[in-house]
């Protein structure tokens, strides 16, 4: 099957928006540049007139391109490397060589068309704070959990539970394929687009990855579903965000305790006092 790839013009604080908006009509993977986002949609299922509708109202330019199925494999495996976090964790493909020695923890994906693949100077980070952590017989909620990397990474780190959710399908699928083939057996995922049917107090540390938008409406859920003296681990985050989202989780009675940043990026680590 030939895939439409789609090029649009957009700086990447509106990156997470659109890709949220354009999964909601069929578009199945994406690539997160500086100033641009691509999106790719089976060319059965291209649809210009909704994409017009989404694009024309947050103002992006975009172009298209025909991808041809024999293209994919050999497009990923040659964009794809394996990303070292200090010594600390390696995410590496199936075809690299395992990093046996390099780092404490390896998690091997296959992110079909870039829900996570660790890359992103987010996920970097969220990492960075994870190291800090003791997930030792704790119970996680990975909110937004894309490939399932930093599920995995909680059950490697001695999570005693974790469970993940993801508005995508897609991206669900693609989790848990990930989580079993490394032996993840403690993380169960599912397709959700909200935290309300999770019960109070129920969770030790919660990792989210999103977006600012996402991140401030369910501060109040988050906060909900935390146990006391859980810890928050929020990324997403441009700079200039901070302040609105230090002060929605302080309203919550969230503590800012570590903060990680690369690239105009932050991670924030906050507990419920």
């Amino acid at each position: 099957m030939s895939h439409i790839a789609i090029t649009i013009q957009a700086p990447s604080e509106q990156q997470d928006i659109l890709i949220a908006m354009l999964a909601e009509i069929g578009y199945e993977g994406f690539e997160e540049k500086a100033d641009e986002l691509v999106a790719y949609i089976p060319e059965s299922e291209f649809d210009e007139a909704a994409l017009r509708s989404i694009l024309g109202s947050n103002g992006a330019a975009y172009t298209q391109q025909r991808v041809a199925q024999q293209n994919w494999n050999a497009i990923w495996e040659s964009s794809f490397q394996p990303v070292l976090v200090d010594d600390f964790c390696g995410i590496r493909a199936g075809f690299h060589a395992p990093l046996a020695g390099q780092v404490k923890h390896e998690i091997v994906i296959t992110p079909k068309m870039s829900f996570g693949t660790g890359h992103h100077a987010t996920t970097l980070s969220v990492i960075r704070l994870m190291k800090d952590t003791d997930f030792q017989g704790k119970k996680v909620f990975d909110f937004g959990t894309g490939t399932g990397i930093l599920a995995i990474l909680a059950d490697q780190l001695g999570a005693a539970h974790t469970d993940g959710i993801d508005i995508d399908e897609w991206a669900v699928e693609n989790a848990l394929e990930n989580t079993a083939a490394n032996g993840a057996r403690n993380v169960h995922i599912w397709q959700a687009d909200n935290l309300h049917a999770l019960p109070d107090g129920d969770y030790d540390i919660i990792l989210a990855n999103i977006n600012r938008n996402i991140l401030l409406a369910t501060m109040p859920d988050m906060k909900r579903i935390l146990k006391k003296l859980g810890f928050l681990i929020l990324s997403g985050i441009l700079q200039e965000d901070e302040p609105a989202i230090v002060k929605a989780a302080a309203n919550e009675g969230l503590q800012l305790k570590k903060r990680a940043e690369k690239e105009h990026w932050l991670a924030l680590a906050f507990q419920l006092g």
